[in-house]
């Protein structure tokens, strides 16, 4: 008869969430992970199979709360759709301003190992198209057709690029520009 588990497994992976945004994927050992984790190897090993086994399900966990999250705020229709997309923007410059600088884990997998593992790169892809889908609701509500497929791109890259920026010691006022030069795009105040 096999041993239960003596731990909570989304604890275990909100705890290995934060090794791989302390860490990036390709930097996270095996010890940070059971240090942070607080698991033995067996019970990882047990419960999560490998390290990019583990790492997709923080990524599917991470996915389900802040993709979700950025998600319907864009799809959300009691404001316009320019204000939602702004109100987005803004909060990546308002979570540096915080002094949170871990940025976004999803962003982090696409500039690190996506690039070079296709299940990770499938995954991230998936949940950038659903924040394109959301960006395209946004967007339909404040432009002709034509314009919405390009622009929804465009949002993406901007969305991943200020993320990642926010990892840096890119200053706050740096991307609160962002955000100014995506209003001039729009044409909004």
């Amino acid at each position: 008869m096999a041993r239960p588990r003596e731990f909570d497994t989304d604890t275990a992976l909100a705890k290995a969430m934060n090794v791989f945004w302390e860490h990036g994927y390709a930097d996270a050992s095996l010890p940070d992970l059971l240090t942070g984790m607080e698991l033995s190897r067996g019970s990882l090993y047990k419960a999560f199979k490998d390290k990019k086994s583990l790492f997709l399900k923080v990524l599917n966990n991470y996915d389900e709360q802040a993709v979700s999250d950025a998600v319907t705020l864009l799809t959300d229709s009691t404001q316009d759709g320019w204000g939602r997309i702004f109100a987005l923007f803004g909060s990546i410059a308002d979570t540096v301003d915080a002094g949170d600088r871990r940025g976004c884990l999803l962003c982090s997998a696409i500039a690190g190992p996506a690039a070079y593992d296709q299940e990770i790169a499938a995954f991230a892809t998936k949940s950038l198209d659903r924040m394109r889908s959301a960006f395209v609701v946004a967007l339909n509500e404040a432009l002709p057709p034509a314009q919405v497929a390009p622009l929804a791109d465009l949002l993406v890259t901007q969305y991943v690029g200020m993320r990642i920026m926010s990892r840096t010691n890119a200053s706050v006022l740096s991307l609160r520009r962002n955000i100014i030069a995506l209003k001039a795009i729009a044409r909004q105040p």
